[in-house]
């Protein structure tokens, strides 16, 4: 499957395995969004809840205006879900069976006007 563009994900289940020059043409299309918006949050879903705080931490670790609260607390067993919310600092983790692979990026506008938009799914070490 080619995927040159950020809308060629939106039909996956599961984050592709990407070239370097995709992984390159699709990050510097995102930035352009995650630049341009309000405030981001972001869906993880990983194998375990370790890789899914991986994959959070090395979008925060990239990007210095992202940040969220502390993992420490939180924890779920097998296959989970994350959702982390720029805003708020907010960070949740459940266990989900049946989920693909990957991070959801969805920026997100103050005006009602202006309609959020989900990227993704991107591999876990999209951002690394």
């Amino acid at each position: 499957m080619e995927i040159n563009k950020l809308v060629d994900l939106n039909h996956l289940r599961t984050a592709p395995q990407l070239s370097k020059c995709q992984e390159k043409k699709l990050l510097e299309e995102l930035e352009i969004n995650i630049f341009n918006t309000d405030w981001i949050t972001i869906g993880i879903m990983a194998p375990c809840d370790n890789r899914a705080f991986e994959a959070l931490q090395s979008i925060s670790k990239k990007y210095s205006s992202i940040k969220f609260r502390s993992l420490g607390p939180l924890h779920a067993d097998g296959s989970v879900f994350l959702k982390a919310n720029q805003k708020t600092g907010n960070v949740f983790v459940r266990s989900e069976k049946g989920l693909g692979e990957g991070i959801l990026i969805t920026c997100q506008y103050d005006e009602d006007a202006k309609e959020s938009n989900t990227f993704g799914p991107l591999p876990l070490d999209f951002f690394t």
